[in-house]
């Protein structure tokens, strides 16, 4: 797992002046966690932007706060809905020793080289993400799949079928191991169930989920206010 690092200042800008703050290329973030009161901070939108395209909300990120290191995890994004850009972030602080659930993305390995591709088939995966826990320092960037064996339509690929790194393990303890994570279809099936689908999706379009807007200060609030209630 790499180190990935963010340069934070502490900041006293809150509200509506956060506005300034982004045109002035800033992103405004709130670290909270453990027995510290929640601390205000800020960090270059540019550098900001690399880290959290980098470190998800699975990886750990090593924070440097006015010299003071601490570890932490995303716990919270909130993005523009218009320019797509980072708003407002919440950080929650970890500690080495700490088991942290968190979910990682499933990766398919082999692409193309599988027996059932060569055949014309189509492999499609059907879970992009699956929650694990342990520790930082065992945390993976995702979790790796083959699908260099795959070779019929009968062909699929399970949770069985993952290999968890040492130090790793599900966060569900029932978890099914029978879910399956990828399937195989002949193009021509794939064609009429995704037309199929289509219209059905259709009739659903005209109740939309409304676009995530919350503020910078409502972020604020909220993050005091769970730290708060978690004491």
């Amino acid at each position: 797992m790499n180190d990935i690092k963010l340069k934070l200042t502490k900041r006293t800008v809150e509200g509506k002046k956060v506005a300034k703050l982004r045109d002035q290329g800033y992103v405004p973030s709130v670290v909270y966690g453990g027995h510290d009161e929640a601390s205000l901070t800020q960090s270059s939108l540019v550098e900001t932007t690399k880290v959290i395209r980098e470190a998800g909300k699975h990886s750990p990120v090593h924070l440097t706060i006015d010299g003071a290191k601490k570890l932490a995890i995303v716990k919270a994004v909130d993005l523009d809905p218009v320019k797509h850009v980072i708003r407002h972030i919440a950080f929650h602080t970890i500690k080495q020793s700490d088991v942290i659930t968190t979910e990682v993305p499933i990766v398919l390995v082999g692409q193309g080289e599988s027996p059932a591709e060569r055949a014309g088939l189509v492999i499609l995966q059907a879970i992009d993400s699956i929650e694990i826990k342990a520790k930082p320092a065992h945390l993976p960037e995702s979790l790796q799949l083959s699908i260099a064996e795959i070779a019929t339509e009968d062909d699929t690929l399970t949770i069985a079928d993952l290999e968890l790194p040492e130090g790793v393990a599900f966060a569900d303890v029932d978890q099914d191991m029978d879910l399956v994570i990828a399937n195989v279809y002949e193009p021509s099936a794939l064609a009429a169930e995704n037309e199929a689908a289509g219209g059905a999706a259709s009739a659903d379009d005209a109740s939309a989920v409304a676009s995530e807007e919350g503020s910078a200060e409502a972020s604020d609030t909220e993050v005091t206010k769970t730290e708060a209630e978690n004491k």
